[in-house]
Protein backbone atom coordinates (compact mmCIF):
# COMPACT_ATOMS: atom_id res chain seq x y z
CA UNK A 1 0.00 0.00 0.00
CA UNK A 2 1.38 3.33 -0.99
CA UNK A 3 2.44 5.90 1.90
CA UNK A 4 2.45 2.47 4.49
CA UNK A 5 4.20 3.10 7.82
CA UNK A 6 7.23 0.35 7.84
CA UNK A 7 7.75 -1.03 11.27
CA UNK A 8 11.34 -3.11 12.03
CA UNK A 9 9.74 -5.80 14.29
CA UNK A 10 12.03 -7.98 16.51
CA UNK A 11 9.97 -10.64 18.44
CA UNK A 12 12.93 -12.14 20.22
CA UNK A 13 12.34 -14.77 22.48
CA UNK A 14 9.89 -16.32 24.91
CA UNK A 15 6.59 -14.56 25.30
CA UNK A 16 8.42 -11.69 22.93
CA UNK A 17 6.53 -13.70 20.23
CA UNK A 18 3.15 -14.19 21.39
CA UNK A 19 2.83 -10.56 22.70
CA UNK A 20 4.23 -8.89 19.73
CA UNK A 21 1.40 -10.97 17.66
CA UNK A 22 -1.01 -10.08 19.89
CA UNK A 23 0.00 -6.00 19.43
CA UNK A 24 0.01 -6.50 15.88
CA UNK A 25 -3.70 -8.02 15.87
CA UNK A 26 -5.13 -4.81 17.87
CA UNK A 27 -3.02 -2.47 16.40
CA UNK A 28 -4.35 -3.74 12.74
CA UNK A 29 -8.44 -3.40 14.19
CA UNK A 30 -7.00 0.22 14.89
CA UNK A 31 -6.02 0.99 11.90
CA UNK A 32 -9.89 -0.65 10.19
CA UNK A 33 -11.76 1.22 12.91
CA UNK A 34 -9.99 4.78 12.27
CA UNK A 35 -8.61 4.61 8.95
CA UNK A 36 -6.49 7.06 7.44
CA UNK A 37 -3.33 5.06 8.17
CA UNK A 38 -1.77 2.00 7.29
CA UNK A 39 0.68 -0.18 9.33
CA UNK A 40 3.01 -2.76 7.49
CA UNK A 41 5.17 -5.09 9.85
CA UNK A 42 8.00 -6.48 8.64
CA UNK A 43 9.80 -9.54 10.52
CA UNK A 44 13.30 -9.77 11.31
CA UNK A 45 15.51 -12.20 13.30
CA UNK A 46 17.23 -11.47 16.65
CA UNK A 47 17.92 -12.46 20.23
CA UNK A 48 19.10 -15.73 22.41
CA UNK A 49 17.49 -18.23 19.83
CA UNK A 50 18.87 -16.69 16.98
CA UNK A 51 22.32 -16.54 18.95
CA UNK A 52 22.19 -19.97 19.76
CA UNK A 53 22.20 -20.51 16.23
CA UNK A 54 24.30 -18.72 14.42
CA UNK A 55 26.68 -16.48 17.26
CA UNK A 56 25.44 -13.39 16.29
CA UNK A 57 22.25 -11.52 18.29
CA UNK A 58 20.94 -9.78 15.70
CA UNK A 59 20.44 -10.83 11.76
CA UNK A 60 22.18 -8.99 9.02
CA UNK A 61 18.98 -7.97 7.65
CA UNK A 62 17.45 -6.38 10.71
CA UNK A 63 20.73 -4.43 11.38
CA UNK A 64 19.88 -3.19 8.13
CA UNK A 65 16.26 -2.44 8.95
CA UNK A 66 16.26 -0.61 11.75
CA UNK A 67 17.79 1.72 10.14
CA UNK A 68 15.78 2.69 7.24
CA UNK A 69 11.76 1.78 8.55
CA UNK A 70 9.77 3.79 10.12
CA UNK A 71 9.98 2.61 13.59
CA UNK A 72 11.23 -0.20 15.42
CA UNK A 73 9.25 -2.75 17.74
CA UNK A 74 10.41 -5.19 20.03
CA UNK A 75 9.06 -7.89 21.54
CA UNK A 76 11.46 -9.43 24.56
CA UNK A 77 14.76 -10.72 23.93
CA UNK A 78 17.24 -12.51 25.97
CA UNK A 79 16.46 -16.40 27.99
CA UNK A 80 18.40 -17.21 31.13
CA UNK A 81 20.17 -20.40 29.84
CA UNK A 82 21.60 -18.74 26.62
CA UNK A 83 24.75 -16.04 27.49
CA UNK A 84 28.15 -14.41 26.07
CA UNK A 85 31.33 -15.91 26.76
CA UNK A 86 31.19 -13.30 30.09
CA UNK A 87 27.98 -14.13 31.32
CA UNK A 88 26.04 -10.84 30.14
CA UNK A 89 22.65 -11.48 28.53
CA UNK A 90 22.32 -10.97 24.78
CA UNK A 91 21.32 -7.43 24.54
CA UNK A 92 21.52 -6.26 20.70
CA UNK A 93 18.69 -3.54 21.79
CA UNK A 94 21.09 -1.83 24.29
CA UNK A 95 23.03 -1.79 21.31
CA UNK A 96 20.28 -0.22 19.07
CA UNK A 97 19.67 2.67 21.82
CA UNK A 98 23.59 3.48 21.79
CA UNK A 99 23.76 3.06 17.71
CA UNK A 100 20.41 5.50 17.18
CA UNK A 101 21.20 7.67 20.34
CA UNK A 102 17.48 7.04 21.85
CA UNK A 103 18.10 8.72 25.24
CA UNK A 104 14.67 9.37 25.65
CA UNK A 105 12.94 6.40 27.44
CA UNK A 106 9.71 6.46 28.04
CA UNK A 107 7.69 4.69 30.86
CA UNK A 108 4.71 5.47 31.75
CA UNK A 109 3.10 4.52 35.10
CA UNK A 110 -0.74 4.72 35.33
CA UNK A 111 -3.49 2.20 37.31
CA UNK A 112 -6.41 0.90 36.08
CA UNK A 113 -9.77 0.37 37.78
CA UNK A 114 -10.25 -3.20 39.29
CA UNK A 115 -6.66 -3.99 38.67
CA UNK A 116 -4.38 -5.30 41.73
CA UNK A 117 -3.52 -2.15 44.11
CA UNK A 118 -0.54 -2.58 45.87
CA UNK A 119 -0.90 0.42 48.32
CA UNK A 120 -3.69 0.89 50.59
CA UNK A 121 -4.16 4.38 50.41
CA UNK A 122 -7.42 5.05 48.44
CA UNK A 123 -5.43 8.16 45.92
CA UNK A 124 -3.24 5.36 44.57
CA UNK A 125 -5.80 4.57 42.54
CA UNK A 126 -5.16 7.52 40.44
CA UNK A 127 -1.52 6.84 39.91
CA UNK A 128 -0.59 8.40 36.50
CA UNK A 129 3.26 9.52 36.14
CA UNK A 130 5.62 8.96 33.84
CA UNK A 131 9.12 7.59 34.53
CA UNK A 132 11.94 9.09 31.74
CA UNK A 133 15.05 7.50 31.70
CA UNK A 134 18.22 8.93 29.99
CA UNK A 135 18.89 5.12 27.90
CA UNK A 136 22.29 5.98 26.54
CA UNK A 137 24.68 7.34 29.11
CA UNK A 138 24.99 7.01 32.76
CA UNK A 139 25.84 3.69 34.49
CA UNK A 140 24.65 1.85 31.36
CA UNK A 141 27.92 3.61 29.36
CA UNK A 142 29.92 0.95 30.26
CA UNK A 143 27.93 -1.91 29.72
CA UNK A 144 29.09 -4.99 28.58
CA UNK A 145 27.61 -5.07 25.33
CA UNK A 146 29.05 -1.47 24.23
CA UNK A 147 32.69 -2.99 24.60
CA UNK A 148 34.15 0.10 25.45
CA UNK A 149 37.91 -0.60 27.44
CA UNK A 150 37.81 -0.01 30.93
CA UNK A 151 39.75 -1.45 34.04
CA UNK A 152 38.53 -4.92 34.36
CA UNK A 153 40.89 -7.91 36.36
CA UNK A 154 40.50 -10.75 38.67
CA UNK A 155 40.70 -8.45 41.39
CA UNK A 156 38.78 -5.00 39.83
CA UNK A 157 36.79 -3.83 37.63
CA UNK A 158 35.10 -0.65 37.20
CA UNK A 159 32.21 0.76 35.27
CA UNK A 160 32.11 4.04 33.99
CA UNK A 161 29.33 6.48 34.68
CA UNK A 162 29.02 9.44 31.94
CA UNK A 163 26.69 12.45 31.69
CA UNK A 164 27.04 14.79 29.05
CA UNK A 165 25.66 18.43 28.47
CA UNK A 166 24.48 17.42 25.05
CA UNK A 167 22.34 15.00 26.06
CA UNK A 168 21.10 15.82 29.16
CA UNK A 169 20.08 19.47 27.37
CA UNK A 170 17.69 17.07 25.17
CA UNK A 171 16.69 15.00 27.69
CA UNK A 172 15.43 17.64 30.20
CA UNK A 173 13.33 19.21 27.45
CA UNK A 174 11.60 16.03 26.23
CA UNK A 175 10.55 15.75 29.79
CA UNK A 176 9.14 19.16 30.36
CA UNK A 177 7.49 18.77 26.83
CA UNK A 178 5.80 15.85 27.60
CA UNK A 179 5.31 17.24 31.15
CA UNK A 180 3.13 20.51 29.30
CA UNK A 181 1.46 17.63 26.98
CA UNK A 182 0.19 16.36 29.64
CA UNK A 183 -0.80 19.06 31.34
CA UNK A 184 -2.86 19.85 28.31
CA UNK A 185 -4.81 16.56 28.94
CA UNK A 186 -5.48 17.12 32.52
CA UNK A 187 -1.91 16.29 34.22
CA UNK A 188 0.00 17.79 37.04
CA UNK A 189 2.42 19.66 34.52
CA UNK A 190 5.52 18.67 36.84
CA UNK A 191 8.65 17.66 35.87
CA UNK A 192 10.99 16.07 39.02
CA UNK A 193 14.81 15.74 38.54
CA UNK A 194 15.50 12.20 40.36
CA UNK A 195 19.32 12.29 41.28
CA UNK A 196 22.37 11.88 44.21
CA UNK A 197 23.66 15.68 43.32
CA UNK A 198 24.92 15.37 46.90
CA UNK A 199 27.61 12.71 46.61
CA UNK A 200 28.49 12.30 42.78
CA UNK A 201 29.21 15.51 40.50
CA UNK A 202 27.85 13.87 37.41
CA UNK A 203 25.15 13.89 39.16
CA UNK A 204 24.73 17.77 40.11
CA UNK A 205 26.21 18.22 36.72
CA UNK A 206 22.85 16.41 35.66
CA UNK A 207 20.73 19.19 38.12
CA UNK A 208 22.29 21.85 37.16
CA UNK A 209 21.53 21.49 33.62
CA UNK A 210 18.06 20.56 35.22
CA UNK A 211 16.94 24.08 36.30
CA UNK A 212 19.24 25.69 33.12
CA UNK A 213 16.34 24.17 30.83
CA UNK A 214 13.55 24.54 33.07
CA UNK A 215 13.36 28.37 32.89
CA UNK A 216 12.28 27.57 28.97
CA UNK A 217 9.30 26.09 30.23
CA UNK A 218 7.86 28.60 33.37
CA UNK A 219 4.54 26.74 32.71
CA UNK A 220 5.81 23.71 34.22
CA UNK A 221 6.97 22.83 37.97
CA UNK A 222 10.71 22.20 38.16
CA UNK A 223 11.53 19.93 41.08
CA UNK A 224 14.15 17.42 42.42
CA UNK A 225 14.46 14.47 44.67
CA UNK A 226 17.30 12.68 45.66
CA UNK A 227 17.00 8.86 44.03
CA UNK A 228 16.84 7.14 47.62
CA UNK A 229 14.06 9.52 48.87
CA UNK A 230 12.16 9.21 45.33
CA UNK A 231 11.70 5.86 46.41
CA UNK A 232 10.22 5.79 49.26
CA UNK A 233 8.25 8.87 48.09
CA UNK A 234 6.73 6.51 44.92
CA UNK A 235 5.57 4.34 48.22
CA UNK A 236 4.39 7.02 50.04
CA UNK A 237 2.54 9.50 47.55
CA UNK A 238 3.40 8.68 43.90
CA UNK A 239 0.15 10.34 43.04
CA UNK A 240 2.00 13.49 43.83
CA UNK A 241 4.25 12.52 40.97
CA UNK A 242 4.05 13.52 37.19
CA UNK A 243 7.40 13.29 34.90
CA UNK A 244 9.99 12.05 36.89
CA UNK A 245 13.35 12.11 34.51
CA UNK A 246 16.54 10.32 35.97
CA UNK A 247 19.90 8.60 34.92
CA UNK A 248 19.68 5.22 33.11
CA UNK A 249 20.59 3.03 36.08
CA UNK A 250 18.10 4.99 38.34
CA UNK A 251 15.32 4.71 35.71
CA UNK A 252 15.92 0.93 35.34
CA UNK A 253 15.23 0.70 38.89
CA UNK A 254 12.39 2.86 39.20
CA UNK A 255 10.52 2.19 36.33
CA UNK A 256 9.71 -1.41 37.78
CA UNK A 257 9.43 -0.25 41.07
CA UNK A 258 6.59 2.12 40.07
CA UNK A 259 5.34 -0.72 37.65
CA UNK A 260 4.59 -3.07 40.43
CA UNK A 261 2.41 -0.07 42.10
CA UNK A 262 0.14 -0.35 39.39
CA UNK A 263 -0.09 -4.27 38.98
CA UNK A 264 2.93 -5.57 37.51
CA UNK A 265 5.15 -5.46 34.27
CA UNK A 266 2.84 -6.30 32.07
CA UNK A 267 1.11 -3.11 32.22
CA UNK A 268 5.07 -1.57 31.55
CA UNK A 269 5.01 -0.08 28.55
CA UNK A 270 8.10 1.78 26.93
CA UNK A 271 9.17 3.88 24.25
CA UNK A 272 12.96 4.35 23.51
CA UNK A 273 13.08 8.07 21.64
CA UNK A 274 15.92 9.58 19.82
CA UNK A 275 15.98 12.30 17.06
CA UNK A 276 15.64 10.50 14.39
CA UNK A 277 14.54 7.49 15.82
CA UNK A 278 12.16 5.56 17.81
CA UNK A 279 12.26 1.84 19.59
CA UNK A 280 8.97 0.52 21.13
CA UNK A 281 8.81 -2.66 23.18
CA UNK A 282 7.03 -3.95 26.55
CA UNK A 283 9.38 -3.13 29.72
CA UNK A 284 9.13 -6.98 30.69
CA UNK A 285 10.48 -9.94 30.44
CA UNK A 286 11.06 -13.37 28.00
CA UNK A 287 9.08 -15.29 31.04
CA UNK A 288 10.97 -18.52 29.53
CA UNK A 289 8.60 -19.94 32.58
CA UNK A 290 5.34 -19.29 30.68
CA UNK A 291 6.17 -19.44 27.33
CA UNK A 292 4.19 -20.91 24.77
CA UNK A 293 1.03 -21.60 27.94
CA UNK A 294 -1.17 -18.70 26.73
CA UNK A 295 -1.00 -16.79 30.06
CA UNK A 296 1.68 -13.90 29.44
CA UNK A 297 -0.43 -10.59 29.47
CA UNK A 298 -0.09 -8.78 26.52
CA UNK A 299 -1.19 -5.07 27.27
CA UNK A 300 2.25 -4.04 27.75
CA UNK A 301 3.44 -4.65 24.35
CA UNK A 302 -0.31 -3.39 23.19
CA UNK A 303 0.34 0.22 25.13
CA UNK A 304 3.88 0.11 23.77
CA UNK A 305 2.17 -0.03 20.22
CA UNK A 306 0.07 2.70 21.26
CA UNK A 307 3.07 4.67 21.60
CA UNK A 308 4.47 4.18 18.86
CA UNK A 309 1.28 5.40 16.97
CA UNK A 310 2.02 8.66 19.02
CA UNK A 311 5.56 8.73 18.20
CA UNK A 312 4.48 7.93 14.37
CA UNK A 313 1.64 10.94 14.70
CA UNK A 314 4.38 13.38 15.77
CA UNK A 315 6.80 12.72 12.78
CA UNK A 316 4.18 12.38 10.31
CA UNK A 317 1.61 15.03 11.79
CA UNK A 318 -1.10 12.49 11.29
CA UNK A 319 -4.41 12.95 13.06
CA UNK A 320 -5.65 9.47 12.21
CA UNK A 321 -2.34 7.94 14.48
CA UNK A 322 -2.97 10.21 17.38
CA UNK A 323 -6.55 9.53 17.31
CA UNK A 324 -5.61 5.82 17.25
CA UNK A 325 -3.03 5.87 19.87
CA UNK A 326 -5.91 7.78 22.19
CA UNK A 327 -8.05 4.31 20.97
CA UNK A 328 -5.80 2.40 22.38
CA UNK A 329 -5.86 3.53 26.14
CA UNK A 330 -9.33 4.37 26.20
CA UNK A 331 -10.45 0.98 25.35
CA UNK A 332 -7.62 -0.88 27.91
CA UNK A 333 -9.25 1.63 30.38
CA UNK A 334 -12.88 0.50 29.45
CA UNK A 335 -12.02 -2.62 29.30
CA UNK A 336 -10.61 -2.88 32.96
CA UNK A 337 -13.15 -0.64 34.19
CA UNK A 338 -16.21 -3.27 32.99
CA UNK A 339 -14.22 -6.09 33.99
CA UNK A 340 -13.89 -7.41 30.17
CA UNK A 341 -10.65 -7.68 30.46
CA UNK A 342 -9.36 -10.26 33.28
CA UNK A 343 -5.58 -10.92 32.59
CA UNK A 344 -4.43 -14.11 34.37
CA UNK A 345 -1.10 -11.89 35.74
CA UNK A 346 -3.54 -10.16 37.63
CA UNK A 347 -5.82 -13.36 38.82
CA UNK A 348 -8.31 -13.39 36.13
CA UNK A 349 -9.14 -16.31 33.99
CA UNK A 350 -7.87 -14.79 30.34
CA UNK A 351 -4.77 -15.77 28.66
CA UNK A 352 -3.18 -13.99 25.45
CA UNK A 353 -5.76 -15.15 23.08
CA UNK A 354 -8.37 -14.11 25.50
CA UNK A 355 -7.45 -10.88 26.57
CA UNK A 356 -6.43 -9.62 22.58
CA UNK A 357 -9.78 -10.55 21.25
CA UNK A 358 -11.56 -9.22 23.84
CA UNK A 359 -9.58 -5.79 23.39
CA UNK A 360 -10.31 -6.15 19.73
CA UNK A 361 -14.21 -6.51 20.50
CA UNK A 362 -13.78 -3.23 22.52
CA UNK A 363 -11.97 -1.23 19.76
CA UNK A 364 -14.65 -2.18 17.20
CA UNK A 365 -18.00 -0.84 19.16
CA UNK A 366 -18.84 2.71 18.16
CA UNK A 367 -19.18 3.65 21.61
CA UNK A 368 -15.47 3.40 22.28
CA UNK A 369 -13.21 6.91 21.74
Amino acid sequence: MANALRIATLKGDGIGVDVTDAMIAVLAAVETRIGGFHLEFEEYAVGAGYYKETGKDISPEADKAVGELDAIYVGAIGMPNIRHPDGTEIAPHLRLRERFQLYAGVRPVKAYPNTPCRLADPRAAKIDLVVLRESTEGLFYSAATHNRPGLCTDEVVQDVLQITRPTSEKLHDFAFNLARRRKERGGLGKVTCVDKANVFRSMAFLRKIFFERAKNFPDIEAGTNYIDAQALDLIRKPWEFDVLVTENMFGDILSDLAGGLVGGMGMAACAEIGDEHGLFQPAHGTAPDIMGQDKANPLAAILSGGLMLDYLADRSGSQALRDGARLVEDAIELGFNTSRLRPMEFGGDMGTIAVTKELIAIISEPAVH
